[in-house]
């Protein structure tokens, strides 16, 4: 049985419905008539921070394991009858959440709920299937991170920031564990966290309510729930001195990766920091795009990311240097600005622009059915309700210059900041 929880606008001609299956599905349903397109993702609440010491890489395995084999589909067998069909698949890892996505065809949608309630349930897992995945993602490994510099920096950013929380662990995983993981390890992952209770639904694209909802009920309404452990993580204790550390690697010139204690996309100061580095670091005039690299002249990229997550996460700083020049005359000028904007709040021409950058990103964010969907789904999964997302809108226009100030100090400040340098010479120092 389906029950409708609630609606909510998307825009002014579109409406989000919110259901739930007996068995703890969560199903959330966009209309939209734009094109005979319809966009399937199933998102479970499970990603890197769901994994046990020892276990690391299990959730991004399972992105790989879930294309393989399935009781009545043989390997690649999911891949052929999507391509048949005129669709596309892919899926994606992070640190709260793992999803699966399939755009095909509007008339088509049938067939994706098929396979997908086909693999949520019925995966094959066997030596064979787990250790040739388990070579793919160790291989990924390889050439995203330990043949990566900048892969490996923000690998030992994450490491070194978070001591505690389970953040600290890498997605793909440690390279020991990966290659220790176990069929055993795969098949106890799988029946407690490949299931309905633990997952949303979410459908976007020309598709008409009432028979989109029979058909789920259809094919997943049968599904039995599976008992979900309590999610106890550890909380990260304050940092109260900046962290550091350098490596030699084969660069031209430095490459620095700063990450700033941050509050979880829930916190009602998450979208003031958010405006706050689009001030610093979000486009060409920007502070630190100004005095880095077109007054100095001796950046040649910076590009920032504050994380969306569930719990406390960081703001993140990526810089490259140009030749001759060292990381240490970029943290001087950034400490520079940090210190002003603890001071002096920012000009009003400043925060227009920054308040008219995030909300184009935000609204260009939402063009496409994929782009709907991932948005709903990534809301839903990491917050519990996908009517956040709506909050984020409103909140933007309401971040004030002293707001901005108020952030700046209670997160960029110099001992709550993790620096990972790699240089093209010197020997390699240690965390």
């Amino acid at each position: 049985m389906m029950k409708l929880v609630n609606t909510h606008a998307f825009g002014p001609r579109l409406a989000v419905s919110k259901h739930v299956l007996e068995n703890g599905l969560k199903v959330l349903l966009l209309p939209d008539r734009f094109a005979p397109v319809a966009c399937l993702q199933l998102w479970y609440g499970v990603g890197s921070r769901d994994e046990r010491p020892g276990k690391t890489g299990i959730a991004h395995l399972f992105e790989h394991l879930m294309f393989n084999q399935t009781s009545s589909l043989a390997p690649g067998e999911f891949d052929r009858r999507m391509e048949e069909a005129g669709g596309e698949t892919n899926a994606g890892t992070w640190i709260d959440w793992t999803y699966y996505r399939d755009n095909l065809p509007a008339q088509s949608l049938g067939l994706a709920l098929s396979l997908e309630a086909e693999r949520m349930q019925h995966l094959v897992l066997g030596e064979t299937q787990v250790e040739t995945e388990r070579e793919v993602v160790a291989n990924e490994r390889r050439f995203r991170v330990d043949d990566d510099v900048e892969g490996f920096l923000s690998e030992q950013l994450f490491k070194m920031a978070f001591q505690v929380h389970a953040y600290g662990s890498p997605i793909i995983g440690w390279m020991d564990d990966i290659l220790a993981l176990t069929t055993s390890d795969c098949r106890e992952f799988y029946k407690t966290y490949y299931a309905p209770n633990n997952a949303t639904l979410v459908v976007v694209g020309d598709v008409d309510p009432a028979p989109t909802l029979e058909l789920v009920s259809r094919h997943f309404g049968s599904i039995p729930p599976s008992t979900l452990p309590t999610r106890q993580l550890s909380t990260e204790p304050p940092q109260v001195h900046e962290r550091r550390a350098t490596f030699a690697k084969p660069v031209g010139a430095d490459r620095a990766v700063l990450g700033y204690k941050a509050p979880s996309q829930a916190d009602p100061d998450w979208i003031p920091l958010k405006l706050t580095h689009e001030l610093l670091a979000g486009g060409n005039s920007s502070r630190l795009h100004r005095r880095l690299i077109v007054e100095k002249e001796i950046v040649s990229t910076i590009r920032g990311f504050l994380l969306p997550s569930c719990d406390p996460g960081v703001l993140q700083l990526y810089l490259t240097m140009k030749p001759g020049h060292q990381a240490a005359e970029a943290l001087e000028v950034i400490d520079e600005e940090l210190e002003r904007l603890h001071k002096e709040p920012p000009t009003p021409d400043e925060m227009s622009r920054a308040r008219n950058r995030l909300e184009t990103e935000f609204w260009s964010d939402l063009e496409t059915a994929e782009e709907k969907a991932e948005t709903l789904g990534h809301y839903e999964t990491t917050s519990g309700d996908y009517r956040t997302l709506f909050q984020v809108a409103q909140a933007v226009p309401r971040v004030n210059a002293d707001d901005v100030v108020r952030v700046a100090r209670r997160f960029l400040g110099h001992e709550q900041r993790t620096v990972v340098l790699a240089t093209p010479q010197g020997d390699e120092v240690s965390p």
